[in-house]
């Protein structure tokens, strides 16, 4: 399956964040408070593809990411692939994909943030070669609700 970035006026970009929603379903009652999925809109997703990377994976759509680069990182989000796809490598070509460019950017390091609850995707990122920087809650919360990750990446590996 072809990887491809997304242009902020492309079709795919409606079944992009119905991947999201279809992949991050299995949180709605697990994770408090909920996942911002439940706001994000096409317009964030147009916004996003201008600003920063949108990258897919398949033709229908059956993994995605997005990327906002900022001075000192590249912020990796929403990451998703299809739950009849997962396990197959699509979510490892996408992290590449990210480490590739933050070195592009010359940036140094690729972040993200899982939630407390979701150890099984922390494990996952962290067999992706990311580590845990730190833990914080989101407003109103007095107990760690996420989890910083960051992976360095380097000239030539990453």
């Amino acid at each position: 399956m072809t990887l491809r970035q997304l242009s902020p006026d492309a079709s795919d970009l409606m079944q992009v964040l119905d991947l999201i929603r279809a992949a991050f379903a299995y949180m709605d009652g697990r994770v408090d408070p909920p996942s911002s999925m439940h706001r994000l809109t096409i317009e964030d997703l147009r916004h996003s593809a201008a600003t920063g990377e949108v990258w897919v994976i398949g033709d229908p759509v059956g993994a995605c990411v997005v990327l906002t680069p900022y001075p000192d990182r590249l912020y990796l989000g929403k990451l998703a692939t299809h739950p009849q796809q997962r396990k197959s490598g699509l979510a490892r070509q996408l992290v590449d994909r990210a480490v590739q460019s933050a070195r592009e950017r010359g940036l140094g390091l690729v972040e993200l943030q899982v939630r407390v609850e979701l150890t099984e995707n922390i494990d996952a990122f962290e067999r992706l070669g990311f580590r845990i920087v730190r833990r914080s809650a989101h407003d109103g919360y007095d107990r760690p609700t996420s989890v910083t990750m960051h992976r360095e990446v380097t000239g030539n590996g990453g």
